[in-house]
């Protein structure tokens, strides 16, 4: 596919060019498009066919995209084509957020294949527009956050629409596309993606290579102010790092010291603004001196900030901040939100009211770090799905520390799965919860987000880990094969373990090696490294996770970094009265709905009161993480969540359009497949209902309550 950049002078493309230029029409206002200030750089403008490539799929389409159908492969493994980095980078971002196995609502439910009324096609689904790539930045290349615009040839500028896409968790440009992109493609509204400071951005610090915007490993130095991310340390203090500590990365979310979650909701508006711009430069009125007019504005089109997890919190915090209007509705999946603690209850059924929610997703994530490997030994976890890693070992450990006190393994791991529910995980979460722990998801988030919000650079080591590939049965430090590195555009989340780069463990004797392999000094065993997690803890407690003592001053700083950054990424829950929806699974054991979802409409209820126009579904035998739903013991008990935030875009959207109304809040209750796993269908996944009778979610007296 040719590669073309948008017809405008280069010094046109740089925020300086713009500054003060205030030519105005006729009539004295200001309707000239323009630039925004913060495009940095020139936009990489690229037309795709429909046929041979596109914007949905990369052209692979829906059969590409199923379960089972293989990855797309490069010509030469070591030097990948921009064209072959996207398509990749398309393949693993879809199949990681969205269940492609037939039977469980693909090219059913949901699915490139069907049209924007959800009726298959009959086609692979190709999506023929344009693509649009640019950096937002000041200009120095700190920052080089990604946004991306897809425009469809169906997009009519009488019902303009712009659907925002941010990548969930620490994903990349593509984190979207399967979620958000699919819906506003399928409906030809553009779609406004950011990366939102996050992505891959992987520096090599040994051989100082980096990632360009398009996944291209080059020189830092030759890459400079368009690297995607270089750590930021002088040539003598990296070499030295490398001598010390050979083979090491850099991850841009974790060590770009710019804790890039508190911008999140003014990337998602840079996406916006960059939306709006472009798609005046293709449909806008011509005006004098060949300046486009604006013709599409926020007055006359739908905005509707969208996305899942990460995504999702980014555009809520986005609706908060929108100072401008450009934000007309809200309709988010699992929204990663920290809502700023107001003094209410929470009450699931006939349980006593919580009160301790609204706690951080670093707090509640290392506390499972600590917790979990214990507590997947406890008998009611014997049955969960992927519950490879319970560990004795653990428990033996955590007694030796003083930090659970029964005397059996059975009654310890009891214990330590009592401390994570009084913390206010929902029950229904313990049966997800050994599978996340086995895929590392709460040892890696510990790990990213400690670095993230105490703006804390990779020379650091904090509580003793690195990143790097390592052998995988030793666990031993390994420099990173040069085809696996030139692939992390398209193989990496953005938070590792993953595209080949591993948790390691500095601190462990005889040498640095994968954590799970590694000892913990002070206990002697094989623990997982429970010395580096009680060290991530301590820094969420502000005092020592073992013994209560005051950290020492050097982690004390850090701890204090790390609060200022959590208070940065708070939410207000203040929406502005604007049409906002939350659709949660009870089951999530990624961001558990007290502390996040249950809590920021309780929050929104206090905030808002009469003036609140946030709807709130939770679902049922609903988790996040819908691609595990094709495994066993998953695949019967759960249903996917993504198809409520279809559901969700849909109400949103006839709300908007036409002024439909929205269903109140409520629970809405779904049927798992069984053991028979008959195909998935509507009986499964009820809609959300009108008039939800015992089944509406209220708040009354300072009390949220949700029914059981």
């Amino acid at each position: 596919m040719n590669k073309t950049t948008l017809i405008l002078l280069t010094s046109l493309l740089t925020p300086i060019a713009w500054a003060g230029d205030d030519d105005d029409d006729d009539d004295g206002s200001n309707r000239f498009n323009k630039l925004p200030r913060f495009v940095a750089g020139e936009i990489i403008a690229t037309r795709y066919d429909g046929v041979l490539d596109d914007l949905l799929t990369a052209g692979l389409g829906k059969s590409g995209l199923e379960d089972g159908a293989p990855a797309p492969a490069f010509a030469d493994p070591v030097n990948p084509t921009d064209a072959e980095l996207r398509r990749l980078a398309i393949y693993n971002n879809y199949r990681a957020l969205v269940p492609t196995e037939i039977g469980n609502g693909y090219g059913v439910l949901f699915g490139p294949n069907l049209d924007a009324d959800g009726n298959d096609t009959g086609t692979e689904g190709l999506v023929a527009g344009r693509e649009y790539l640019v950096y937002a930045d000041s200009g120095s290349g700190r920052k080089n956050v990604t946004l991306m615009v897809q425009i469809p040839d169906s997009f009519d500028p009488a019902a303009a629409c712009i659907v925002t896409a941010p990548s969930s968790g620490s994903r990349g440009i593509y984190g979207a596309i399967g979620t958000a992109g699919e819906w506003g493609l399928r409906r030809g509204c553009a779609v406004a993606y950011t990366d939102k400071g996050t992505g891959t951005g992987a520096h090599d610090l040994e051989d100082d290579t980096v990632s360009t915007i398009t996944g291209q490993r080059v020189d830092a130095d030759a890459a400079a102010r368009q690297s995607h991310f270089t750590a930021r340390l002088s040539d003598q203090r990296r070499i030295a790092y490398s001598a010390a500590y050979p083979d090491r990365l850099a991850f841009k979310h974790a060590h770009s010291q710019a804790n890039p979650e508190k911008d999140w909701g003014k990337n998602v508006l840079q996406s916006i603004e960059l939306a709006f711009y472009l798609l005046n430069e293709q449909f806008g009125e011509q005006g004098h001196h060949g300046k486009k007019r604006k013709s599409i504005t926020p007055a006359n089109t739908i905005v509707i900030a969208s996305s899942v997890s990460n995504g999702g919190g980014s555009s809520v915090r986005a609706a908060e901040q929108d100072r401008k209007g450009l934000i007309d509705g809200v309709a988010v999946s699992e929204p990663n939100v920290n809502p700023r603690y107001e003094d209410f209850g929470i009450q699931q059924g006939a349980e006593d009211p919580f009160y301790g929610h609204s706690r951080s997703l670093y707090d509640y994530t290392t506390l499972l770090n600590v917790f979990q490997g214990c507590a997947s030994a406890a008998a009611e976890n014997a049955g969960a799905p992927f519950n490879f890693a319970p560990s004795s070992t653990a428990c033996t450990s955590l007694v030796a520390k003083g930090l659970l006190g029964s005397g059996d393994p059975a009654g310890q791991a009891a214990e330590a799965q009592q401390i994570i529910n009084d913390y206010g995980f929902v029950s229904e979460q313990n049966i997800v919860q050994p599978s996340h722990w086995w895929a590392n998801v709460p040892q890696s988030i510990s790990m990213t987000y400690a670095n993230a919000y105490g703006r804390i650079g990779v020379t650091a080591n904090l509580c003793g880990y690195s990143l790097a590939a390592s052998d995988p049965v030793t666990g031993e430090v390994l420099p990173l094969a040069p085809a696996t590195e030139n692939a992390l555009f398209g193989t990496s989340n953005g938070i590792p373990p993953t595209g080949g780069v591993s948790l390691i463990n500095n601190l462990s004797p005889g040498g640095p090696v994968e954590y799970r392999k590694s000892t913990s000094p002070s206990t002697g065993n094989a623990d997982q490294n429970l010395d580096g997690a009680l060290c991530l803890r301590s820094l969420a407690l502000g005092r020592d996770a073992e013994s209560g003592a005051k950290l020492k001053r050097g982690l004390r700083g850090y701890s204090r970094r790390i609060e200022r950054g959590i208070r940065q990424v708070r939410a207000s829950g203040d929406l502005r009265g604007l049409p906002a929806i939350f659709v949660t699974g009870r089951n999530d054991a990624i961001l558990p709905i007290n502390h996040t979802s249950r809590a920021y409409y309780g929050l929104n209820q206090r905030v808002e009161e009469d003036d609140s126009k946030l709807r709130y579904y939770e679902i049922t035998n609903a988790h996040h993480l819908d691609v595990f739903n094709k495994f066993p013991g998953f695949s019967d008990k759960f249903v996917p969540l993504h198809h409520y935030l279809f559901e969700a875009l849909d109400l949103m959207y006839d709300h908007l359009a036409n002024g439909a109304a929205l269903p109140p809040s409520q629970v809405v209750r779904t049927v798992p497949r069984g053991l028979a796993l008959l195909p998935l269908t509507s009986a499964n996944v009820p809609d959300i209902a009108m008039s939800p009778g015992e089944d509406a979610i209220s708040f009354e007296e300072d009390i949220l309550h949700i029914p059981d």
